[in-house]
């Protein structure tokens, strides 16, 4: 039987598939010869620290997460593949 979880935990669960959906949908915006690699690699970084339990660490990846996010949206922005 899985682990409950406090409502800290919940709430930082929340906030990492949030950020992981945000990935994807940003990926769909990449050119298409890059999106599955692009979506492989999202899904990798996100599988890496699945049994993490250090919250610090969580809260620093997802701080990490979205500053990649931003500089990727930037990327693609400024290659002329604007937001949907």
């Amino acid at each position: 039987m899985p682990k409950a979880l406090d409502l800290r935990a919940f709430v930082m669960r929340a906030r990492v598939i949030k950020l992981y959906r945000q990935a994807l949908r940003l990926a769909c915006r990449a050119p298409p010869h890059a999106r599955d690699e692009l979506k492989g690699t999202i899904r990798f970084e996100i599988e890496k620290y699945r049994y993490l339990d250090d919250r610090q660490k969580i809260r620093f990846l997802i701080s990490e997460g979205l500053q990649r996010l931003k500089v990727l949206d930037e990327m693609l922005d400024m290659q002329g593949l604007g937001k949907l």
